[in-house]
């Protein structure tokens, strides 16, 4: 596996890699960023992973300092996987200015479920997105569901910028309990490991209501919220959305996605389902 450290390096592999696909990622690996590289790896041509921690999509109070950095293991796993090459610039490298000067302004949307509780997030997402599509030129690049408002983001953000990159989205990796697999899972102590599946059991009973033909879907959420904040959870929100512009979901809608996301200790964690009513 080829390790790129600068823009320069990396695009002049680039010249000669033919179709790539592309996983960008902020490290700390585990089995659901190994899916996407496999997802990428089915594509037939190159794979490019890139490991950034980016500050601009983290908040004043946020683990920028202390998000977990594991480069060698995440190597190691990269390599087990057939990654091609891995693209790990410094903060230097990919913001050589002082204060990044030019940021892409995603839509009204960032603004909404994580994007009330983060602000900015998206915008930095959006960003360094922007300039590692535009580093890499990959022909595709996957992007998982867990983030599910992000990969909307990227989506919208890529069609209206008139990227030629194709979006994939890949379903999001569960532990056998159920629960999304995250870096952040690894702060939670012994015993909120145990007690964090349950916010995937909740979407999961709110996504049986609605294809038994629920349409309280006040009713669902709030059920759902009060369940966790009775196990300690502190709930940012608990939604039903449609699918595609991630817009309210309303009586007669057919593809729709239910959103949480809630701190349990020390970790706010977040999951989605979708549900598609045919």
């Amino acid at each position: 596996m080829h390790i790129f450290n600068t823009v320069a390096e990396l695009r002049a592999w680039r010249k000669t890699a033919g179709f790539v696909a592309f996983v960008p990622t902020m490290g700390n690996l585990h089995e659901g960023h190994i899916s996407l590289c496999r997802a990428a790896k089915a594509r037939g041509g190159k794979v490019v992973v890139s490991i950034f921690v980016n500050p601009l999509q983290f908040g004043q109070g946020e683990d920028f300092n202390t998000y977990p950095r594991t480069f060698e293991a995440d190597c190691d796993k990269l390599v087990a996987a057939g990654v091609d090459a891995l693209f790990h610039p410094t903060v230097d490298q990919l913001y050589p200015r002082v204060e990044q000067q030019y940021k892409v302004e995603p839509p009204a949307i960032q603004n909404e479920l994580c994007g009330q509780f983060r602000p900015g997030h998206f915008r930095g997402v959006a960003t360094v997105v922007t300039k590692l599509f535009n580093i890499v030129q990959p022909d595709a690049a996957m992007f998982g569901k867990k983030d599910y408002q992000q990969l909307k983001v990227i989506e919208g953000m890529v069609a209206d910028l008139d990227m030629p990159i194709e979006i994939v989205p890949v379903d999001t990796g569960r532990a056998d309990d159920g629960l999304a697999l995250s870096s952040r899972n690894g702060y939670l102590t012994a015993e909120e490991r145990a007690e964090a599946p349950r916010l995937y059991r909740n979407l999961n009973a709110i996504k049986a209501a609605l294809e038994g033909g629920e349409t309280d879907f006040v009713k669902l959420t709030e059920t759902a919220r009060a369940d966790l904040e009775n196990h300690g959870w502190r709930v940012d929100y608990v939604e039903i959305r449609d699918q595609d512009r991630l817009e309210h979901a309303r009586a007669g809608d057919r593809r729709m996605v239910v959103l949480a996301a809630a701190r349990l200790g020390k970790p706010r964690l977040i999951d989605n389902l979708e549900v598609d009513l045919g």
